[in-house]
C-alpha cells in the first residue's frame, strides 16, 4: 500500500506543478481556459501559485504524511472547485477529466494516509 501511496502522491505532485507552473508562466492554454471559463488573469496566476504550494505540501509529505494530507484536502478542494467551473461554462469532458482525475486521487491520498490525520486530532 506504501508504494500505491507514494505513486498516486508524486502523480499529483508532477500534475499540480505542471499545470500550476503554465499558469504562473501565462501559457497560451491556460490564459484561454480562464477566458473560457469567465475568470480573470489574476485569478490564473494566484491559483497557480497554490497549486505550487500544494507541491512542496506533497514534497514535504513524503517524510511527514500528515503533510501530504492536508495538501490532498486543498487539492481536492481546487479540482472541485475546477470542475463546478467547467460546468459552469458547459465545456466537454474532455476539458474536465484532468480536474476529475486529480480530485479523485487527492481523495485517494487523503484517505490512503487517514491514519496520519487521524493521529493529528486524537
Amino acid at each position: 500500500m506504501h508504494i500505491l501511496t507514494i505513486v498516486l502522491q508524486s502523480w499529483l505532485l508532477f500534475s499540480m506543478a505542471f499545470f500550476g507552473g503554465s499558469k504562473i508562466a501565462g501559457a497560451k492554454h491556460q490564459v484561454e481556459l480562464f477566458d473560457s471559463i469567465k475568470l480573470p488573469q489574476w485569478f490564473r496566476v494566484i491559483t497557480g501559485y497554490v497549486q505550487i504550494v500544494a507541491c512542496i505540501g506533497l514534497i514535504i509529505g513524503y517524510w511527514y504524511p500528515e503533510v501530504a494530507a492536508w495538501s490532498g484536502i486543498g487539492i481536492g478542494i481546487m479540482m472541485l472547485l475546477a470542475i463546478l467551473s467547467h460546468l459552469r461554462v458547459n465545456h466537454s469532458f474532455g476539458k474536465v477529466f484532468p480536474a476529475i482525475l486529480n480530485l479523485l486521487i487527492a481523495i485517494a491520498v487523503v484517505f490512503l494516509y487517514a491514519d496520519e490525520l487521524s493521529n493529528l486530532f486524537g
